[in-house]
């Protein structure tokens, strides 16, 4: 008896368009392992008497995998644009399930053991995650870089940005209730898909929980889509784009403090540390450059919690004329008047010492240091006024018609 005929008297496929679950595996080119995948899958519904179906995302496979997967019952939806978020997507878009559990069609998961979701998502979990590290990780089944690396820091970066317990950001097996999911409105095409889902399932509010899964090496020839640094560098850029506290204010606040701490200790002259080090004019210089970094950073993390963007969104949606309730762009940048004046202060002061010496070499030690001051506190509060203006020009509601004039 063949795998096709097994599946399809174990589980034929429900007449209904309202199924309680549909197994989703995006699919490039997996005729090596579609086929165990789908028959496990549809094995599962059978043994499980679970009204479902199981879908298969296609991205543009040609090697037949599409015709395998339909062989054996399930359900193939193409989808044109390239990449696992991008499949992902199509399906989910497409599944008929009040539930979906999405797995790689590669046989590194057990499409059969899928009852701990099922039973965590009728219990009232939105988004249920595998975690491999828990169930087991067979040898060979993950690279040492990805297992002792990359997934512990990218899900510890995860849970410390976004307080959610996820202990495996990355498990490709999980669970979750369509509509929540699909409310979401996730958008992203690549291997960062699967963080967009936790991440933004967490600050939607959703339950999240996790169960064990055991991942074994899959049953492929060919090398695997994923790109370790290429994939894990649009993993981390996904987290660090979604938290502007950690990617802007902490090392702006870290630049800005250490900074202004030097400049002050330098300020009337050089320090001396131990008996063959002193930090002097050099060091004092460097100070007031990170507290321009700092400081610029800070202004970058403002506009990017209270500007156009998604923030602008989220006040534009709970009604009223949110931009009435914004202050002025002057307002936003108080600094932004002071740090010039204090800046053409001191820079006046030290242009009129350098007069009184007839414009001759700066033997006053004091001179370079009230000039560098004064050109630091010029180049923030010019940071700070074009900053504000920005975050104002990033308010502009864009027009919705052709030919039509942004409102001011």
């Amino acid at each position: 008896m063949t795998i096709a005929s097994r599946s399809r008297r174990a589980a034929p496929q429900a007449q209904t368009d309202e199924l309680e679950l549909t197994i989703l595996m995006p699919c490039l080119n997996e005729a090596e392992t579609i086929g165990i995948c789908v028959w496990k899958a549809m094995r599962y519904l059978a043994g499980a008497g679970i009204a479902g179906e199981v879908l298969v995302a296609d991205n543009g496979s040609t090697d037949g995998s599409q015709t395998i997967a339909e062989g054996l019952g399930a359900r193939v939806v193409p989808v044109a644009e390239r990449g696992y978020g991008a499949a992902l997507q199509g399906g989910i878009a497409a599944a008929r399930g009040r539930f979906i559990i999405m797995g790689d069609a590669d046989d590194s998961y057990d499409f059969t053991a899928l009852d701990g979701f099922v039973e965590k998502l009728r219990g009232g979990a939105d988004l249920v995650m595998g975690n491999r590290f828990a169930g087991g990780i067979e040898k060979g089944a993950m690279p040492f870089l990805h297992r002792w690396l990359g997934n512990p820091v990218l899900s510890f970066i995860g849970r410390l940005f976004f307080s959610t317990g996820t202990r495996d950001f990355h498990c490709g097996l999980r669970g979750f209730r369509a509509e929540p999911i699909r409310a979401l409105g996730l958008r992203t095409t690549g291997m960062e898909f699967a963080s967009e889902m936790v991440v933004r399932s967490a600050l939607s509010g959703l339950a999240i929980e996790e169960v064990p899964t055991t991942l074994k090496p899959d049953g492929r020839s060919r090398p695997p889509h994923l790109k370790t640094w290429r994939d894990g560098w649009r993993h981390l850029k996904f987290l660090l784009v979604y938290n502007p506290r950690w990617l802007f204010f902490a090392p702006g606040m870290v630049l800005t403090t250490v900074g202004a701490v030097f400049a002050a200790l330098l300020l009337f002259g050089p320090l001396r540390v131990i008996d063959n080090l002193s930090l002097d004019l050099n060091t004092f210089t460097a100070a007031c450059f990170m507290v321009v970094t700092g400081v610029q950073l800070l202004t970058f993390g403002v506009i990017s919690r209270c500007g156009g963007g998604r923030a602008g969104r989220r006040r534009a949606t709970r009604g009223g004329d949110w931009r009435q309730r914004t202050p002025s762009p002057a307002g936003r940048a108080p600094g932004g008047g002071r740090a010039p004046a204090g800046g053409r202060a001191l820079i006046g002061s030290g242009v009129a010492d350098w007069a009184s010496l007839g414009f001759g070499p700066l033997a006053a030690p004091a001179i370079p240091r009230v000039v560098t001051l004064g050109l630091t506190l010029a180049v923030i509060g010019l940071q700070l006024f074009f900053s504000a203006f920005l975050l104002g020009v990033l308010e502009i509601p864009l027009s919705r018609g052709r030919g039509q004039t942004p409102a001011p």
